[in-house]
């Protein structure tokens, strides 16, 4: 059986993108594990309903902000990502590397973000 981790990836990184609570579920019931877990300087989310949650706070603070992934490598069931969060009008705020781990049915079981915090007014 061949995975393909880039499209689980970016349907995945879709659900940063929507603000819908609906459609964050339904990408994550088909990418993600039901016991996957989140983590990122500011947050860890050990089940979906926190992790939608953490979303839709993050959309409050950022409206319309969008991620687009920049570099994709994958292998042995683990990926990462390059990927740049950009505002409303285009400017790029954060770049940043994500590290995930799938089980063998291809769906992911974590999820880690790495950026550095913008600083402090």
């Amino acid at each position: 059986m061949s995975i393909n981790y880039k499209d689980i990836w970016e349907t995945y990184q879709s659900s940063w993108n929507t603000t819908s609570a609906s459609e964050k579920l339904a990408r994550f019931e088909q990418t993600m594990d039901k016991n996957a877990v989140y983590q990122d300087p500011l947050a860890k989310t050990k089940t979906w309903d926190e992790l939608v949650a953490y979303m839709s706070d993050f959309h409050q603070q950022v409206p319309d902000s969008k991620f687009t992934t920049t570099y994709f490598q994958a292998h042995n069931n683990q990926s990462i990502a390059t990927w740049d969060m950009t505002l409303a009008d285009g400017t790029v705020a954060i770049q940043g590397i994500s590290h995930c781990a799938y089980n063998d049915a291809g769906k992911l079981v974590s999820m880690s973000g790495f950026y550095e915090l913008p600083p402090k007014a």
